[in-house]
């Protein structure tokens, strides 16, 4: 029974990291991004395609092909999605993680990318308003985009000063209103035709104040006229704020991104790599339960290609290699680790571990504080002059090519 548990877990993390866009630690798993990109790229292109005429009328089957094609491969997307969900959510049930994976936000949106195809075939008379619904496929990119950390960096920043645009946002919406009131008092009488009612003054101070100026309404009265110069200049300087906000935002996110690439001090950093065989006395043993010679620390666990990060709850299995950080060594060494000190005016100072905005790309593996070495749990705050020792994917995927089990 244990043995066929296991087994049904190797497989969903094995589905899980095929359908998770930028696992590509295998072939398979390279090759499901590309077709699932193309599926939805295509599938795209025909959308558009089909609303030309002469598009349908000289290719029209071959749309309907492509259409119900790539649908069904997003119906298979989402079952595997759905079987694979508890690898998303450590620690539920698998009926419990497959709901919350189908009521998530990227659920919802995997859902309706295929379904609204084949309800016309049980309820017909919606068909027009199922195929608006196919709309929403579109917003698959975004799940492309998720694992872009270039991409990220928008949602970062819309995220992170989310109070300041609401506050701008919302000084806009009561200048719209003022104004409206305003223009609509002033211009009513003068064209009661087009200042009809306080909506129509509504949409006269939103085409103004954000500089669009359709010039289908505009006041005619010298008040109303001098009214509409202080509103355009009002609207010019309120609607940079949110913009002000986001490109700044922008700049610090990046800046945080890009960190590891100007970092103050660089230099080579020497880890010890050790197998764990057959009749090795660590086989079996949780990582807290190792007892580690003073002055080294398991900073990686690699298991087959995958990297873990040794908490203390994970459990030490046959055929792991361990990459163990040591003062000295002289055999079996990494020297792709960088060490990062930070210096007094470093932006990592004094913040969790946690709360670090830094690439998926990179593991933080030690940090050597005045000569003691600290493993990097969650809510560790750094601290000036600490040694922060860093892995990049790129190294690991690396050493997995050059040190295969």
């Amino acid at each position: 029974m244990k043995n066929e548990k296991n087994a049904w877990q190797a497989m969903q993390k094995k589905i899980n990291d095929m359908v998770s866009i930028g696992v590509v630690n295998n072939r398979l798993n390279q090759f499901y991004d590309i077709i699932s990109t193309l599926a939805l790229i295509v599938n795209l292109v025909a959308a558009f395609a089909a609303t030309f005429e002469e598009v349908r009328a000289s290719h029209g089957p071959l749309l309907e092909w492509v259409e119900t094609i790539t649908v069904f491969f997003f119906l298979i997307d989402y079952v595997l999605r759905i079987i694979s969900a508890a690898e998303q959510y450590p620690g539920m049930s698998d009926g419990r993680a497959a709901a919350k994976y189908a009521t998530s936000g990227y659920g919802i949106i995997d859902l309706l990318s295929f379904l609204p195809h084949y309800l016309p075939a049980f309820f017909p008379s919606g068909a027009a308003v199922f195929r608006m619904f196919r709309v929403v496929r579109i917003f698959r990119l975004f799940r492309v985009n998720a694992y872009s950390d270039s991409l990220t960096l928008i949602g970062n920043v819309l995220k992170n000063k989310k109070t300041q645009i609401m506050a701008s946002v919302f000084i806009v919406i009561l200048l719209i209103l003022a104004s409206s009131l305003c223009m609509y008092s002033v211009e009513h009488e003068a064209q009661p035709d087009v200042f009809k009612n306080a909506f129509s003054a509504i949409w006269w101070a939103t085409s103004t104040l954000l500089t669009v100026g359709y010039g289908d309404i505009y006041p005619i009265t010298v008040l109303g006229q001098l009214l509409g110069i202080v509103i355009t200049f009002l609207g010019v300087g309120l609607v940079a704020i949110p913009t002000g906000i986001i490109s700044a935002g922008f700049i610090e996110e990046y800046q945080k991104a890009t960190r590891l690439a100007d970092i103050e001090q660089e230099q080579d950093v020497r880890f010890i790599e050790a197998s764990i065989d057959e009749g090795d006395v660590w086989a079996g043993k949780t990582i807290s339960e190792v007892g580690m010679p003073s002055g080294s620390i398991i900073a990686l666990v690699l298991r087959g290609r995958d990297t873990i990060v040794p908490r203390g709850d994970v459990q030490i299995q046959l055929g792991d290699k361990l990459i163990i950080c040591a003062e000295s060594a002289t055999q079996g060494m990494l020297e792709d680790v960088k060490e990062i000190v930070l210096r007094k005016n470093h932006s990592w100072n004094g913040q969790r571990i946690a709360d670090l905005d830094i690439s998926r790309q990179t593991y933080i593996v030690m940090v050597d504080r005045d000569g003691k070495m600290i493993k990097p749990y969650a809510d560790l705050v750094l601290q000036e002059n600490d040694k922060v020792l860093v892995f990049t994917k790129e190294s690991i995927s690396k050493y997995n090519r050059d040190y295969t089990i």
